[in-house]
């Protein structure tokens, strides 16, 4: 479990979008969920998420929260790594509960700092493409984020992805025209018997890409672990996603 939870894999996945810009077809993007970084995965697991971006060259990195894992560790050091990254449409990240543990003043200039997009309630169009970020608080309330996302007439516009932490309130999303939804979250379960009781909780949208009526859902078993560094019938990972 120790040795599997420090094995990062490389997924790969293919994704067609309604309505993406032309431009789009055949770029990738790379998902980077939960890292949880703090006193157990320090700046030395930083380091080696970078040299994985490096190596994999996508257009843009996405962050969909639990960067931090919400201890009490020096945020500058951990996400400086990432000031070395330079990809051709940037970095960007929406907060998880983890990250939620303490004030987002805590980590929000050292994510400036390093040149990371922080996404809290808003759109940003990046060459033709949507990209919305919720934070996990403002997710939890579903009138808040119906509102948000209605009041952005998704449907009427490009392709969008949502950078939202959990995979729930798919029906939200979705009925607001979300093209497709990224999350982190669940890890899996992480650890034999918190797989099968995950499963129980998210059913399907649990790992993996999946269909919820017009949008697709990915969800990542995320980089880094929670708790104890270990991962028995999981395995870390980031996706690389390519845009058909």
């Amino acid at each position: 479990g120790l040795f599997n939870a420090r094995w990062i894999r490389v997924r790969r996945v293919s994704v067609k979008l309604p309505n993406l810009p032309e431009c789009w077809r055949g770029r990738t993007a790379l998902l980077a969920s939960d890292l949880h970084l703090g006193n157990i995965n320090v700046a030395s697991f930083s380091r080696r998420i970078v040299r994985l971006a490096v190596r994999l060259e996508p257009s843009i990195l996405f962050i969909p929260g639990d960067l931090f894992d919400g201890s009490k560790a020096d945020p500058d050091e951990l996400i400086a790594p990432f000031k070395q990254l330079s990809l051709t449409f940037g970095t960007y990240f929406s907060a998880g509960n983890h990250d939620e543990f303490g004030s987002a003043a805590h980590y929000g200039p050292a994510l400036l700092r390093a040149g990371i997009h922080v996404l809290e309630n808003e759109r940003v169009v990046v060459d033709g493409l949507q990209i919305i970020g919720v934070p996990y608080g403002h997710s939890t309330a579903p009138i808040r984020l119906r509102t948000f996302l209605e009041s952005l007439n998704l449907s009427q516009g490009k392709a969008s992805i949502l950078l939202n932490h959990v995979p729930n309130r798919l029906a939200i999303a979705e009925q607001a025209g979300v093209s497709l939804q990224l999350c982190g979250h669940t890890h899996g379960g992480q650890i034999f018997p918190f797989t099968w009781l995950t499963r129980r909780v998210f059913g399907k949208f649990t790992l993996g890409l999946q269909q919820y009526g017009a949008m697709q859902v990915f969800t990542s078993s995320g980089a880094g672990t929670w708790g104890p560094p270990m991962r028995v019938g999981t395995s870390p990972e980031v996706v690389l996603l390519r845009f058909e």
